[in-house]
C-alpha cells in the first residue's frame, strides 16, 4: 500500500477529520525524528568528550540546534506544502537552507574558539597561542560568513549582486565620512590584533595618558582595561595609534636600583663593604648574574658616603620581586653592621673656634 492509497483511505473513512490525523502524523514523525536526533547527539557527545581532538566536539555541538530547527522546518514545510495545498516557493526553501548552514558555520567558529581558548589555558607557556589572535581570527571568520550569507540570500531572491556591490561602494564612501571615528577605532583594533603590542591578561600603562591596568578584553571598537583599584577603563582603539604603550608584563627581569649612604667616619670601610655586597649579589640565586650588576661608590653627599646597587632579579612577579628586594636590602644591612659601619642619616656639625671660647 503506497502513500496515495493511505491518503485516499483516510479521506474516505475519516472525512473532515482526515486533515487533523495527517497533521498529527506529521507532527508525531517530526517529534520522533527530533527525539532520535537528541539520543544520537547525547551518545556522540559523551564519546567525543573522551577524545583529545577539539574539532569534532565543536562540529557536533555547533550542529545540535541547526539540526533541530531543520527537522521542525521540514515538518512545517510538509504541512504547509501538502496538507494545506499552499506550495512553498523553492526560493524560500533555499533561503532557509542557506540561513541554517550559515548559522551552523557561525556556531562552529564560536565553539572552536572556546575549545582552543580552553586548550590554550592548559598548555605550557612555550606552546601557547596568543588569545588575541584566536579572538581576531574568530571575529573575522564570523563577519566573513555573515556577509557571504547575506549576498547569497540576495542572489537567491533574484537581487543583482553586482548592483548591490556597486551601491555598497558608493554608500561606503558616505558612511566612511559619517563614521570616521568608528572606522578609526576599527582599524585601531585591527592593528592591535596584527602588531600585538599587548594581549588579554597583560599589564599595560601609557606615559602619555592616565592609562594603567590589566587588559580584560580587546574589541573592534574599544579595549577594556581593569585598573589596579578594580575599576573598568574603556579606551577607544584609535587612541593606541597615537600614544606610547608600555607592557611591563613582557619584561624579562625587574630592576633593583638603590642608593645607600655610609657615615664619613666609615670611609676606610667603604671599599670592603662594596666588595662584599657585590660578591653577595653575584652568588644570590634570585639575581640574574647575566644582566648588568653594578655596586660602586658614587657620591660624597652632605652627610653620607653614597654607593649604589644596580642589579636585576630573575622574577618578574610584582609580589615576589618585593620579597627578593627586601631580603637583599636586609643582607646589605647585615654586611654593613658586620664590618662595624653604620648607615648614615642627615646630620650637621657645628665647629666652634677655640679662640672665641677663651675670649668669652
Amino acid at each position: 500500500m503506497d502513500f496515495s492509497s493511505i491518503e485516499v483511505w483516510l479521506t474516505d473513512n475519516l472525512g473532515d477529520s482526515a486533515l487533523i490525523v495527517k497533521m498529527f502524523v506529521v507532527v508525531f514523525i517530526t517529534m520522533l525524528a527530533n527525539f532520535i536526533w537528541r539520543r544520537v547527539y547525547n551518545r556522540l557527545h559523551r564519546q567525543l568528550e573522551k577524545t583529545r581532538n577539539h574539532w569534532d566536539d565543536a562540529l557536533l555541538v555547533s550542529s545540535s540546534l541547526p539540526v533541530v530547527v531543520m527537522i521542525w522546518a521540514i515538518g512545517a514545510w510538509v504541512i504547509i506544502n501538502y496538507l494545506f495545498s499552499y506550495p512553498v516557493r523553492e526560493v524560500v526553501s533555499d533561503v532557509v537552507l542557506v540561513a541554517l548552514f550559515a548559522w551552523f558555520l557561525v556556531r562552529f567558529i564560536s565553539e572552536t574558539e572556546k575549545n582552543l581558548a580552553r586548550a590554550n589555558r592548559e598548555k605550557k607557556d612555550e606552546s601557547k597561542v596568543d588569545q588575541s589572535t584566536i579572538e581576531a581570527i574568530s571575529k573575522l571568520l564570523r563577519v566573513s560568513v555573515s556577509i557571504t550569507t547575506v549576498l547569497v540570500i540576495l542572489q537567491t531572491m533574484g537581487v543583482s549582486i553586482s548592483a548591490v556591490l556597486a551601491f555598497g561602494g558608493i554608500g561606503g564612501i558616505a558612511v566612511g565620512f559619517a563614521a570616521k571615528d568608528l572606522l578609526a577605532n576599527f582599524f585601531g583594533g585591527l592593528m592591535i590584533y596584527l602588531d600585538r603590542p599587548f594581549s588579554v591578561g597583560d599589564w599595560i600603562r601609557s606615559p602619555d595618558r592616565n592609562i594603567e591596568g590589566t587588559v580584560e578584553y580587546i574589541g573592534w571598537r574599544q579595549t577594556r582595561i581593569r585598573t589596579f583599584d578594580k575599576r573598568p577603563l574603556y579606551v577607544p582603539n584609535a587612541i593606541f595609534n597615537s600614544i606610547s604603550v608600555e607592557n611591563p608584563s613582557r619584561m624579562k627581569n625587574r630592576r633593583i636600583y638603590e642608593t645607600i649612604g655610609l657615615r664619613y667616619d666609615d670611609l676606610p670601610l667603604v671599599a670592603r663593604i662594596i666588595a662584599e655586597v657585590k660578591a653577595m649579589l653575584q652568588k644570590h640565586q634570585d639575581i640574574d648574574s647575566q644582566q648588568t650588576l653594578i655596586v660602586n661608590f658614587n657620591k660624597f653627599s652632605e652627610s653620607s658616603l653614597d654607593f649604589f646597587v644596580y642589579t636585576f632579579t630573575r622574577t618578574t612577579d610584582w609580589v615576589e620581586f618585593h620579597q627578593v628586594k627586601q631580603a637583599i636590602l636586609l643582607q646589605i644591612v647585615e654586611i654593613i653592621e658586620k664590618n662595624g659601619a653604620e648607615i648614615a642619616y642627615p646630620t650637621q656639625r657645628i665647629q666652634i673656634d677655640s679662640n672665641e671660647v677663651n675670649s668669652n
